[in-house]
């Protein structure tokens, strides 16, 4: 019994007519099964009259000349012409004529040769009809200009955009040399939780929820820090994750509130030992992934290139903020003097509620405003006011300061890093002055942890941690404006109604940057 297919567009329409007449000629639309002997990318390098050859891949271009026919399939990293001619495949042509449209997945044995323009190409001899595709796909030379649509269905995204399928087979080699680098330096690789029953490991504002069967409030972590120190408590002396993390902060092209870290501990390092080690990281990695340690970056509309290879620079924080804007954090004890300080300088902090940020934020602030955006090379920022880390431990010579660097490039903060407190005595203290600003309404301020305290005091060997945002490195490497472009499966609201999007602007606060380990 045939279905009324007389309410769905007309290609739609046209489709599903196809995909009937298919089933009644007896020719499976979705076969279990293929077997191909090379992908795409593969099979283009080799030689002129390789045989045997197999195939398979969405029908991406169609050109019909009566008994001759070229179509050309892709896959995620490749794309190869096919040349079907009816003398090869009897039948089968026709069938091919009959059903096949663009989008539908086929499968090819055959034969390379070269064509008299240069394109590498399989002769078919037999050709296997592997899926329908029901609804047209967008205009392939324009792709998708919607972007919510592009954020939603990243699928059709990653069909019609050559540089959205890169992006992501970047991102994934990223991942992969920068587990293969920590594994090789003997770091061990664990899993934490992601629902816990305090809001820790960073300043943020978190997402909260309920736990039903223990009737209790819980929170989707912030970043994994202080279970991977409980780790470091129980005897692991290098270790990372990769962890998926939570902040119910911003929208912006930089900002999300679900994103992707990495962060490593090590026992009986601090942090300069780290310094070291990210150096080495980001030069192998680098040179693994995209063959080169100078990348082409865009800064202010402009290229230019910065060179990981080379010198990277070191500055302090009180130095960086007294050259940029002259005001000296030292001399500026509190919060409301630092703000007064801001106040006369004319510095617009693009805050609505300043005066509700303790002292640390508003340092934070008042960096990425001045500062962050003027650095381009390779930079390891140091000495950070211990108001903006809580968990970091104090310099021995000015307790006012921790032992901290922020690895900045381009105006993007790609590595955050200290060593760590592992004073439970101190940690407690610290606390409990954050848990003061919470609850004055610095959401982004800490609350008080104390079962982490508790695994603190059991001792802590001296501990230098770091963590670095993928979906922020990814963004960086490949320059991409919208941070969303890195993500496969962006937050979006519901489809229906108004839809956000960029052109909805920014909502929410920016001040956290979504940095690991702040």
């Amino acid at each position: 019994m045939q279905q009324d297919l007389s309410h769905y567009p007309e290609q739609e329409r046209v489709r599903r007519e196809k995909l009937q007449k298919l089933i009644e000629a007896g020719i499976p639309a979705y076969p279990e099964k293929y077997e191909t002997s090379h992908s795409l990318k593969e099979v283009k390098a080799l030689p002129d009259g390789t045989a045997d050859i197999s195939v398979a891949g969405r029908i991406i271009a169609i050109r019909r000349m009566g008994k001759l026919s070229f179509l050309s399939i892709q896959d995620l990293e490749g794309r190869i012409q096919l040349c079907m001619k009816i003398d090869d495949l009897g039948e089968k042509y026709q069938q091919f004529v009959d059903y096949v449209d663009i989008g539908d997945f086929v499968g090819a044995k055959g034969e390379m040769f070269t064509t008299r323009v240069g394109e590498k190409t399989v002769q078919v001899k037999d050709f296997t009809f592997l899926g329908k595709c029901l609804r047209p796909l967008p205009e392939k030379f324009h792709g998708l200009q919607d972007v919510e649509i592009k954020y939603r269905q990243r699928y059709l995204d990653l069909i019609t955009s050559e540089e959205a399928r890169a992006r992501f087979v970047l991102r994934s080699k990223i991942v992969r040399e920068m587990r293969n680098f920590l594994e090789n330096e003997n770091f061990l690789e664990v899993e934490t939780a992601s629902l816990q029953p305090n809001a820790s490991g960073a300043l943020a504002k978190p997402f909260k929820t309920h736990h039903n069967a223990l009737g209790i409030d819980m929170f989707l972590r912030i970043a994994p820090e202080t279970y991977l120190k409980r780790l470091v408590v129980g005897g692991f002396h290098h270790v990372f994750e990769f962890a998926r993390c939570y902040r119910n902060e911003g929208v912006s092209p930089n900002h999300l509130q679900e994103f992707t870290m990495v962060e490593g501990y090590s026992a009986y390092w601090n942090y300069q030992d780290n310094m070291d080690l990210m150096k080495r990281l980001f030069q192998t990695l680098f040179q693994k992934t995209l063959g080169t340690t100078k990348l082409k970056l865009i800064a202010d509309g402009k290229e230019t290139e910065v060179d990981f290879g080379g010198d990277w620079n070191v500055v302090t924080f009180r130095d960086l903020l007294l050259q940029d804007c002259g005001i000296d954090i030292d001399q500026h004890k509190t919060a409301p003097e630092l703000l007064a300080a801001i106040k006369d300088k004319r510095i617009n902090l693009d805050e609505e509620h300043p005066e509700k940020l303790g002292r640390g934020n508003l340092i934070d602030t008042l960096y990425k405003k001045v500062s962050r955006p003027k650095m381009v090379g390779p930079t390891f920022l140091t000495e950070h006011p211990i108001d903006l880390s809580p968990l970091a431990r104090a310099n021995d010579k000015n307790p006012a300061l921790t032992d901290r660097f922020q690895l900045v490039v381009n105006g993007v903060e790609i590595v955050n890093a200290y060593s760590e407190l592992v004073d439970p005595v101190e940690q407690m203290k610290r606390l409990e002055d954050q848990a003061k600003l919470n609850a004055a309404g610095d959401e982004d301020a800490m609350v008080k942890d104390e079962d982490y305290v508790m695994s603190m005091e059991y001792g802590m060997p001296p501990i230098s941690g770091w963590g670095i945002g993928i979906d922020r490195l990814v963004q960086f490497v490949t320059n991409s404006e919208n941070i969303k472009d890195c993500v496969l499966f962006p937050l979006t609201r519901k489809a229906q109604g108004h839809e956000l999007s960029d052109a909805d602007g920014v909502t929410g606060s920016e001040q956290n940057d979504f940095d690991p380990k702040i």
